[in-house]
């Protein structure tokens, strides 16, 4: 990856505290796994941005060497990577997702 790709993710990373990387748009999820995710975060009510790895090359083979996470979509809260469609299902169940999502945008 280059350094300005680097660069520019992290600042997509770091400018919004709730960011999915996935096929598509929070509008229009192009698959069924970036879609389990937008409908998670519009559950909890909560503002997050999304970059359509479709329409980017660059970034949707960047994002995988980024986070060393092989699949799309990718979610970011408060800068950190929490996961993929499954790791987001699954926090949600438990009801840990709500509580990182909380603590992220009272920072």
């Amino acid at each position: 990856m280059t350094p300005e790709l680097k660069e520019r993710i992290d600042k997509l990373v770091k400018e919004n505290k709730v960011l999915v990387f996935m096929k598509g748009s929070k509008l229009m999820p192009q698959c069924g796994f970036s879609n389990n995710v937008v409908q998670i975060l519009n559950t909890l009510a909560v503002p997050y941005e999304t970059v359509d790895v479709l329409s980017d090359a660059e970034i949707r083979q960047g994002i995988k060497e980024y986070s060393n996470w092989p699949t799309i979509p990718q979610v970011y809260i408060d800068g950190e990577f929490i996961g993929g469609s499954d790791i987001m299902i699954e926090l949600y169940q438990k009801g840990e997702l709500q509580q990182k999502v909380e603590v992220a945008l009272a920072s």
